[in-house]
């Protein structure tokens, strides 16, 4: 299992995605593991290396005895960056991870890029709150706190309905080591960064949950995006685990505040080409540049400007939903040839059989069986195609 050595402590962390790609370090609550961010995953890693961490006293990290501060937790993260040489990163951090990501603004400014603080705050409240959980799981351990705790980490109508996510942090909180619940509820007790905030210049993006009671825009994220000079605030309509509650939502914001902006002109024909070319193969492009005409070939740059060089390089959807979308239209449609190319091309690429009969099931829901039926009969002929060398 890959742990470090941090300060004398073993930390688990998980490092996913190419080694040269930017790296990004996402940094969980209080009361979760770095687990806590498996529905963002799959959408940054085309553009990320991601570094997920379990901070000290929870998940599989080691629990040292006594209280924790958040230096000492900034510095672990430190620590295990240099363990694994990495430099530079952008990082993300929900409640103590943003309470985290404040620290190292501060105080290692030179080692991020780019800080994204959610349902977070400068100053966690009165001291008697963490006082009183640390009284709570002392004594009767985590059951005592679940009922606290979970309806402050989502909204009433997420755990009526017994979601998934929820559940597994339910889970994940009853099993996290007491004593180290306990120690970083001493650091978000004891932690005031309020009047720093100012000397942060890292580029900001601060998240709120409009439904969030632990740390709510008034009073705690408003300070943050006031605070902080060209901070960025963005409201989404949850309770406190944001990423959890809604993670399509969170995970687009990532991705438009954290990738590069393109600097100086950029030509959105290239890009459509380079687009096109990922979605359907080299083969494909070259033969149709190979084959356009002066009657043509006006046509053929405007749909790769356009379609290809800016929807299809749009990060809010992934290139397999943005297939799968384009299949169930054409499909409906009765579009055969394009939808006949985007069968082979995906399957060529990141699509399974049983992405096309679910989505050609869906078209027979809302389009009719009839375009359905032309679909199956369409796909089962570009399915024996590819099957011949």
């Amino acid at each position: 299992m890959p742990f470090a050595t941090v300060d004398n402590i073993r930390v688990f962390y998980r490092l996913e995605g190419k080694a040269d790609a930017p790296v990004l370090i996402l940094s969980h609550s209080i009361g979760t593991d770095h687990g806590m961010w498996a529905p963002q995953i799959e959408d940054l890693l085309p553009h990320f290396q991601i570094l997920r961490y379990d901070t000290r006293g929870h998940g599989a990290s080691d629990t040292p005895a006594g209280e924790y501060s958040i230096e000492r937790l900034g510095r672990d993260l430190i620590a295990l960056a240099d363990a694994l040489q990495i430099s530079k990163f952008a990082f993300c951090g929900l409640s103590l991870g943003g309470a985290i990501g404040q620290w190292l603004a501060l105080n290692a400014s030179d080692r991020v890029s780019a800080l994204v603080l959610a349902n977070t705050s400068p100053q966690f409240g009165p001291a008697t709150n963490w006082e009183t959980r640390i009284r709570i799981a002392s004594e009767q351990g985590m059951t005592g706190l679940v009922d606290m705790v979970m309806p402050r980490m989502f909204s009433s109508e997420t755990l009526a309905r017994g979601d998934v996510y929820a559940n597994a942090v339910r889970s994940v909180l009853l099993g996290t080591n007491p004593a180290g619940y306990a120690g970083c509820c001493a650091a978000l007790r004891d932690v005031d960064q309020t009047r720093s905030l100012g000397k942060i210049r890292t580029p900001t993006l601060v998240i709120v949950g409009e439904h969030d009671i632990s740390t709510p825009w008034a009073g705690h994220g408003e300070i943050l995006a006031r605070e902080i000079p060209g901070a960025r605030a963005l409201h989404l309509a949850t309770a406190h685990l944001s990423n959890l509650e809604r993670p399509r939502s969170f995970t687009t914001a990532l991705l438009e505040f954290l990738l590069p902006k393109p600097e100086g002109f950029v030509n959105p024909l290239e890009e459509g080409f380079a687009a096109r070319r990922a979605v359907l193969g080299d083969a494909h492009v070259e033969r149709a540049t190979a084959t356009a005409t002066d009657f043509n070939r006006e046509y053929q740059n405007l749909i790769t400007r356009y379609a290809w060089g800016t929807i299809w390089t749009r990060p809010g959807l992934s290139r397999r939903t943005r297939r799968l979308l384009t299949l169930a239209i054409t499909a409906s449609l009765g579009r055969w040839e394009e939808f006949a190319l985007h069968v082979r091309s995906g399957l060529m690429h990141d699509l399974e059989l049983c992405d096309l009969k679910e989505t050609l099931l869906q078209t027979a829901v809302y389009a009719g069986v009839p375009a359905a039926n032309s679909g199956f009969h369409i796909a089962a002929e570009e399915i024996e195609k590819l099957k011949k060398p």
